[in-house]
């Protein structure tokens, strides 16, 4: 890890995908947009919450755009770079394409860090980039009061590969492919207090490309695809039932955690950003009876640069699983399952 002589978390308020509005908050500011003119090649728009607009370009061909960005939660530059851009690239990977170029979003105080600083971000993320296989082909910059890094990527696909945060069926098993923890433990690095090894731990995570979501879009048997970043597995969640128009039912014992989060959460290392995400959608979700505050934060909890929720035919989950964590990601498993019923979560033991 290569920290800075100014730490890079110390120059902002938030960091990570913990940056995000509240969900109530977003919703509020685009129920108040005039609506999106109606476009026939416009698959995807915003209207849903998906992970990324998608434009019909011919019969056999879709472009997928999307832009994310944010403030460091880590204070090795090149790590934050990193981060930014695996997370920034997933939204292709999430609606079932594959990125062909990335353009650079970048706001950095340069008055207050060197320039060999700002560097490292950008050699972080063209790192990733060449990771997955595209160029760098531009991009923009401006002198800000806080550091932020990310992109705007463009992918492709078959108009039969887009996957989207709706189409869940009734029936259907819910897999989820990282682990849960990210912002918990954001917030003990910001308190120095995070644990032997788990730096690197959050480190593998965050810059795991999601690259397996292309892979899935290509099974009929897969019905939906999101990725789960600020809003948390529940937000994520019910912006999956909300899309599908059902009800998704989680198994707290079966959901991956990083190995210290649940030891973090409950010392007390939660993020703001979890608490305003509950407050946002909270009413939405039935708990177990008498499930504890640091529990019901970590579900919370916001991903940054986190893993897929699926949504597949059940008899095929298992197989599903297996092919996932075979092509690197150890945690993928099967969380849940969707059922008829109002738009909500229920999480069970």
């Amino acid at each position: 890890m290569d920290t800075p002589a100014i730490r890079l978390t110390e120059l902002a308020h938030g960091g990570g995908c913990g940056c995000k509005l509240a969900p109530s908050v977003l919703q509020s500011l685009l129920s108040a947009q005039p609506a999106v003119q109606p476009f026939a090649q416009l698959l995807v728009g915003n209207e849903m919450a998906d992970d990324a607009a998608v434009w019909q370009v011919d019969d056999n061909t879709c472009m997928i755009a999307t832009t994310d960005f944010f403030m460091p939660m880590v204070d090795d530059p090149r790590d934050f770079g990193r981060i930014a851009a695996t997370n920034a690239i997933s939204d292709v990977y999430a609606m079932g394409g594959k990125p062909i170029l990335a353009l650079a979003i970048l706001g950095m105080p340069i008055n207050k860090l060197a320039p060999e600083i700002i560097a490292k971000v950008l050699e972080g993320g063209a790192s990733v980039c060449a990771e997955a296989g595209i160029p760098i082909a531009g991009g923009h910059s401006i002198d800000s009061i806080e550091p932020i890094y990310g992109l705007a990527v463009i992918g492709i696909c078959r108009p039969d590969q887009v996957r989207r945060n709706g189409g869940v069926r009734p029936g259907d098993a819910l897999i989820l492919t990282k682990g849960i923890g990210i912002g918990i433990y954001s917030a003990a690095i910001k308190k120095n207090a995070l644990p032997p090894g788990s730096y690197e731990e959050m480190i593998g995570s965050t810059t795991l490309l999601n690259r397996i979501g292309a892979d899935l879009a290509t099974d009929p048997d897969v019905h939906a695809i999101t990725d789960v970043t600020g809003f948390g597995i529940l937000g994520h969640g019910l912006e999956m039932a909300r899309a599908s128009n059902l009800s998704l039912v989680l198994k707290l014992s079966s959901i991956p955690f990083l190995s210290q989060a649940k030891a973090l959460a409950e010392q007390g290392f939660i993020t703001g950003a979890s608490g305003r995400n509950w407050t946002s959608y909270g009413v939405d979700v039935a708990l177990p009876e008498g499930l504890p505050d640091w529990q019901r934060l970590l579900l919370a909890d916001p991903q940054t640069s986190g893993g897929l929720l699926v949504a597949c035919a059940p008899e095929k989950a298992e197989a599903l699983v297996d092919k996932i964590r075979l092509d690197g990601y150890p945690l993928a498993s099967i969380i849940g399952t969707a059922e008829a019923g109002a738009a909500g979560i229920r999480v069970v033991p």
